[in-house]
């Protein structure tokens, strides 16, 4: 039990004996007074009358009510019992009160023959009853036949010995009369009756309300044991009322009173008792006893007789021949159950020596040494140790080290235990095995349900060994990444928040390294999913190999792996040397994830950006692994194949990115965007050939958006770019649908639409949205122009050109935007099937401008363009200048070569009201050479030039 429970438990004993002790008192108080009074007469004979009278009816009508109260309360199988004990009480009641009748009210002595003598009669059989109902039934005949016997054994040796001393003596005193005699013998003889079914009876008793069938039993015994004194010759001729022989009838109704409720005490507030108890070994020993009791009685019968020199009476003759042939009958039943009984016990013990042999369990039985006392042949099959040499030896010596001292204590709170609580526990542990591994000894995980034996213990033991391993790693397995084994995200969070809140010399300055594979996706795609699995099974190996021992390599998904550096390497605190060590970590990581794998017979090559956030004060697990893979993310974007430190800037960026995405997705919804169109103009005449879709966003608070929002910003390194592809998909369809209502009116120019490149292969984007978008609105192919501003590293050249290709084979046109920086490349031009190169203002600003002396950047940047308009002409490219704001530029392009031109020398981005009026003049005026000459050779400071982003005022009505 444990301390609570014990604590909770002990006041209850203290109440009860308090509940309980009052009406004792009071019980005793008042037995006490009667015997009191009767050894002193009373003070008068009239008193002493009236109490030995009327008193003992009051004492039997007290019991008669009290035993009818508690079987109306108290419903249940004992009911029948007390409403026989109250009916037997109320016979006692009414012959006393006859008594009293004669002795106190007609002051006349009691006649031989009164109604006094049958309510007396009338006792003893209620109680036989109802002694009989709350005994406990036999079960089977040969059971009922015992009782029997055992009832006639005990009341034939009482009426023995009860003839030979009195009884005799009685029926000669009462004359020849055969009513008187019967009368005068009866009452002794029910009281024999009543005292060996008392006698017979009491170890046979039921559990339930012991305490108060204990009681009932008392008071009979009591009141028979007065009625055998008042039998007696001597003492039935100085008999008057109110002796002290009357104290005891008194005391015996007052016990049958109190009976039914002290057993409600005894229930409520007596400890329990374990089974088996001292009063069942005194039953079975009264039981074996009583038989030669009995035979012993009815010898002292006879001898008296012998003694005294008196003939031996016939009624002790008869009555002893019977008890000898019922002590006969009775051996002869009990010869046979105990045959019987050794046969089922013979039985059974070869069907448990079975189970115990055949059970693929251990059972062991303990001494209270330790020393084991019995093993069964299963440890042969279980621990590889024959059960013979175990035997004797200390259960101890067979526990591991390890466990022994929890077994130990286990044992010893099971022990200390009550029974009643805990019959029985369970404990597992290791036990030394038989069956060596590797020439190593080995052990076995065993559970043991342990249960008391006598003063020892019995273990039933079962091997769990594979169950633990099962639990084992299915723990691991739910820690660590099934393919690599490497720690999951879950365990390196753990490890993570334990090294930055630990204790040790280094902890809270771990840093976090957040690895990806660059080119990983390729490896799937072209070798498959195997290929791409033993791949990182090898960069994991790689991983741990180049790793201190005391830092931790995790999988966190896909190609991404996480890698916790638990303090610097020298043990040094400054930040320098921290942030070097650091960095030395990651550079040898790097270069041991680029070297050549050995895949599927052949060698590929995968790069490795790698992010690295140093812990500081305060930081939590989630905001360490989220500033690690921000810094992944900017080495992704400046090339791969870098390593980054996060900054705190880099988590603003994503902010302000996540915040500009957000703005773009309301106001989609909201309706705060428009589409506006800039006309490319030839720089020859002036004739407008197409125009270019710019998106604007007039938001409430003013704030305007330019192309540059719609293609870079909204993007972060979680979303992926999900949320900056809604904005860029509106752009596509807006930009189809209007191309179509103006090709309906017939002005069938090209509109030109700009995308990066991540978002035309981003996966909510697939393959034929395009043909798709422009099967739906009825525009041909050729009416619409992709311009690609920038390349994504992302995508290889290769797969952009197959993309790109389809889509120009639908006769979509593919411009090559920003020509001269980025993707616009010479390699992009060499790889790229394009149709229009529009070179980037970067290359248009300088133009116009007179050279300085030597040349200078203007001069380089001018030379530079015409090589690109050069190689552009000789691959039969259309190009396209963006950023023709000045008429100087216009003039200088054109001599360059260039054909086509946009800028707010011709006109901004137009609505589409305005846009309709300029295509149905169809051309802008051209500067003329002179006029450029002019603004260029002029003195003073320029007029401000306007963008070619700027709108174009729009004339007042």
């Amino acid at each position: 039990m444990s301390a609570t429970g014990a604590t909770v438990l002990a006041p209850a004993h203290p109440a009860g004996a308090r509940t309980g002790l009052l009406p004792q008192l009071v019980l005793a108080l008042l037995c006490g007074g009667y015997t009191t009074g009767a050894a002193l007469g009373w003070g008068s004979d009239e008193l002493a009358l009236f109490m030995g009278d009327f008193g003992l009816s009051a004492a039997s009508v007290a019991a008669a009510v009290s035993a009818l109260l508690y079987a109306r309360r108290r419903p249940g199988p004992d009911r029948p019992a007390w409403i026989l004990f109250a009916f037997s009480s109320a016979m006692l009641a009414a012959g006393n009160a006859v008594w009293g009748w004669y002795e106190v009210v007609l002051r006349e002595p009691v006649p031989r023959t009164s109604a006094a003598d049958f309510c007396f009669l009338m006792f003893a059989p209620p109680a036989v009853i109802g002694l009989l109902v709350l005994a406990k039934r036999p079960v089977t005949r040969a059971g009922w036949v015992c009782l029997a016997l055992d009832t006639w054994l005990i009341g034939g040796s009482l009426l023995t010995l009860s003839w030979s001393l009195a009884l005799a003596r009685t029926a000669q005193l009462d004359g020849p009369s055969t009513a008187r005699t019967a009368l005068s013998l009866a009452y002794p003889l029910l009281d024999i009756v009543l005292v060996s079914m008392v006698l017979a009876l009491h170890f046979r008793r039921s559990a339930a309300n012991r305490a108060a069938v204990n009681t009932a039993i008392a008071a009979l015994a009591l009141t028979v044991l007065c009625d055998a004194l008042f039998t007696s010759p001597l003492l039935r001729a100085h008999y008057r009322s109110g002796q002290v022989l009357d104290a005891g009838w008194f005391a015996g109704a007052l016990l049958m009173a109190y009976a039914p409720w002290v057993g409600a005490h005894v229930r409520d507030h007596a400890p329990r008792r374990p089974p088996g108890a001292t009063s069942r070994k005194v039953a079975g020993s009264f039981t074996a006893l009583a038989p030669y009791l009995a035979a012993a009685v009815c010898t002292l019968g006879i001898l008296y007789d012998v003694i005294t020199g008196e003939k031996c009476n016939r009624v002790v003759l008869f009555t002893g021949c019977t008890v000898v042939m019922a002590l006969v009958v009775r051996q002869g039943i009990m010869l046979l159950d105990n045959i019987t009984l050794t046969q089922e016990l013979a039985q059974k013990e070869s069907h448990f020596r079975s189970l115990v042999q055949g059970s693929s369990d251990v059972i062991m039985i303990a001494a209270p040494s330790g020393v084991l006392r019995y093993v069964s042949p299963a440890a042969q099959g279980v621990y590889g140790r024959d059960p013979e040499e175990l035997v004797g030896t200390e259960l101890a010596a067979h526990i591991h080290p390890e466990d022994l001292g929890r077994v130990v204590h286990e044992v010893r709170r099971f022990l200390a235990a009550p029974p009643g609580d805990e019959p029985a526990t369970r404990i597992e542990c290791r036990i030394r095995s038989g069956h060596a591994r590797d020439g190593r000894e080995g052990w076995l995980h065993v559970e043991s349900s342990v249960n008391r034996y006598q003063s020892g213990l019995i273990f039933n033991s079962r091997d769990v060994t594979e169950r633990v391993r099962l639990q084992a790693q299915l723990q691991h397995n739910a820690s660590h990444d099934p393919l690599t084994d490497l720690p999951n995200r879950a365990l390196f969070t753990e490890r993570l928040g334990k090294a930055l809140g630990g204790r040790r010399a280094g902890d809270g300055r771990a840093a976090v390294l957040y690895v990806d594979l660059d080119g990983f996706k390729a490896v799937n795609d072209t070798a498959g999913h195997q290929a791409g699995d033993d791949l990182l099974t090898q960069a994991a190996r790689r991983l741990q190999e180049t790793l201190r021992s005391g830092d931790t390599a995790a999988r966190l998904g896909g190609d991404e792996f996480a890698v916790l550096i638990s303090g610097p390497a020298s043990g040094s605190r400054h930040d320098e040397v921290r942030e070097q060590q650091i960095r030395e970590i990651a550079d040898r990581l790097r270069t041991a994830l680029s070297r050549p794998y050995r895949v599927e017979g052949g060698e590929v090559r995968v790069g490795a950006s790698i992010g690295i956030a140093l812990a500081r004060s305060g930081d939590t697990p989630s905001e360490l692994m989220r500033n690690a893979d921000l810094a992944m993310y900017r080495a992704k974007q400046a090339g791969k194949g870098r390593v980054e430190l996060y900054a705190p800037q880099l988590q603003a960026e994503v902010v302000r990115r996540t915040e500009l995405a957000g703005r773009l997705r309301k106001a989609l919804h909201e309706g705060e965007l428009t589409l506006l169109h800039q006309p490319v103009v030839e720089l020859a005449g002036g004739r407008i050939t197409g125009v270019e879709a710019h998106p604007r966003w007039r938001s409430a608070g003013g704030f305007a958006s330019t192309p540059a929002d719609f293609l870079h910003g909204p993007e972060t390194p979680d979303d992926g770019g999900e949320r900056a592809l809604e904005p860029s998909r509106w752009l596509l369809e807006q930009a189809v649908e209007q191309a179509a209502l103006r090709y309906d009116a017939g002005h069938r120019l090209p509109v030109t639409v700009r995308l990066s490149t991540r978002r035309l292969f981003h996966r909510e984007l697939p393959a034929g949205t395009v043909e798709s978008l422009l099967d739906r609105h009825e525009l041909p192919a050729g009416c619409l122009v992709l311009e690609l501003a920038g390349g994504d590293p992302h995508v290889p050249h290769e797969e952009l050109g197959r993309r790109l290709s389809g889509l120009r084979h639908r006769g979509v046109g593919i411009a090559l935007g920003g020509f001269g920086r980025g993707h616009g490349a010479l390699a992009a031009l060499r790889a790229l099937p394009v149709d229009v190169l529009k070179l980037d203002r970067c290359f248009v600003e300088g133009l116009g401008v007179p050279p300085p002396k030597g040349g200078g950047e203007t001069g380089r940047a001018r030379t530079i363009t015409r090589a690109l308009l050069r190689i552009a002409q000789d691959l039969g490219i259309r190009t396209v200048a963006d950023g023709v704001d000045r008429p100087e530029q216009v003039h200088a392009l054109r001599e360059l070569g260039c054909a086509q031109g946009v800028g707010m020398a011709f006109a901004g981005p137009l609505d589409e009201h305005r846009l309709r009026g300029s295509l149905a003049r169809g051309h802008y005026p051209v500067p003329a050479a002179e006029t450029a000459r002019e603004q260029v050779g002029s003195c003073g400071p320029p007029p401000r030039p306007r963008r070619s982003h700027d709108e174009t005022p729009v004339p007042p009505a």
